[in-house]
């Protein structure tokens, strides 16, 4: 008796199809869809609906004068009239060799080294005391805030009668005792320039300390935990922990400080007026430009002025990105993928 041997031949797989060699063959890819034109043109056109009018007014109020204000500098002009009277580079020689723009150029560069050293550790410190849970935390924050939210035309009338020689400051000082620190606090140019960076930290510290505030509460609170558990004490965890991670928004930060105090005019402007900032050490490239473009009646010299004050902060905004700014930039921007 013998056993006949059976072939057995396993079903074809669903889908593939036997072929001559004996091997599968892979189904065939289902043929592409081609995009609809329709489609990319809808979005489109919904992008321009989007970005058009910002982008019109960007241009309108933006791009538009400042390209005019870099074409009346090279003009003699006094804002009446086509501008004829062309002079060339006789306005950017006049700027830069003017020993008032000078002054007022190296009072600007103070007031952005100042503002850093002044309200940067203030302001930090601050900020690591808010995060932390405490009696009055939000009335504190509040009144640390408010000087910031107040308008400036305010602040810059309230103090220039506070701080006259015969105003509310040093009268109190005189009924405490303490008259003789009097001063002259606006008129004295040792002093003066002083007087305006305490009042600039005051009106804008609190900004800073909501910033610091915000890059703080985005740490999580795990590292905290790890770190207390380890035997780090709170100022162990604000050195290692925090401070580093809240480097990025210290850069932010500076960078708008730094551009700020580039262009500061209003409470200069309000305060010590268009001609005694010159006298007190207070003027500023803008203060500058005002008193002796619009005031004086000379607008191309006036918009000369503002051509070089954008072109230095422009300079000093390209510096502060390609050396400070890169390395929040760089993980923040990613390729695009290959199609």
């Amino acid at each position: 008796m013998t056993a006949r041997a059976h072939t057995l031949t396993a079903p074809p797989s669903a889908g593939v199809a036997p072929q001559d060699g004996g091997g599968p063959v892979p189904p065939p890819s289902p043929p592409r869809r081609r995009p609809h034109r329709s489609a990319g043109w809808s979005a489109r056109l919904e992008i321009a609906l989007l970005v058009g009018p910002a982008t019109i007014f960007f241009l309108g109020f933006v791009i538009f004068p400042v390209v005019m204000a870099a074409y009346y500098g090279f003009f003699r002009w006094s804002g009446y009239g086509p501008a004829t009277d062309f002079v060339g580079l006789q306005n950017y020689v006049v700027i830069l060799t003017d020993p008032q723009f000078q002054e007022a150029l190296g009072h600007n560069a103070f007031i952005v080294v100042a503002s850093l050293v002044l309200q940067g550790p203030a302001a930090i410190l601050l900020a690591l005391l808010l995060n932390r849970r405490m009696r009055g935390q939000s009335l504190i924050r509040v009144l640390i805030f408010v000087p910031y939210v107040i308008s400036e035309v305010v602040v810059g009338t309230g103090l220039s009668l506070m701080l006259q020689t015969q105003g509310a400051l040093n009268d109190f000082l005189t009924g405490i005792g303490l008259g003789a620190l009097a001063q002259d606090w606006l008129a004295d140019p040792d002093i003066a320039i002083w007087t305006l960076m305490a009042i600039l930290t005051w009106k804008y510290i609190g900004f800073a300390v909501i910033l610091f505030l915000a890059g703080l509460q985005g740490i999580p609170e795990e590292l905290y935990e790890a770190a207390a558990l380890d035997g780090a004490s709170f100022w162990q965890i604000q050195r290692r922990i925090a401070l580093p991670l809240l480097a990025p928004t210290l850069r932010i930060w500076a960078f708008l400080s730094i551009i700020g105090a580039l262009q500061l005019f209003d409470l200069v402007y309000i305060i010590w007026g268009q001609y005694i900032a010159s006298t007190a050490g207070t003027s500023t490239m803008v203060t500058y430009m005002v008193a002796n473009g619009r005031n004086a009646g000379a607008f191309g010299y006036g918009n000369a002025v503002a051509v070089v004050l954008f072109l230095i902060s422009l300079v000093v905004a390209l510096i502060y990105q390609r050396y400070v700014l890169r390395r929040d930039t760089d993980g923040a921007l990613t390729e695009r993928p290959a199609r």
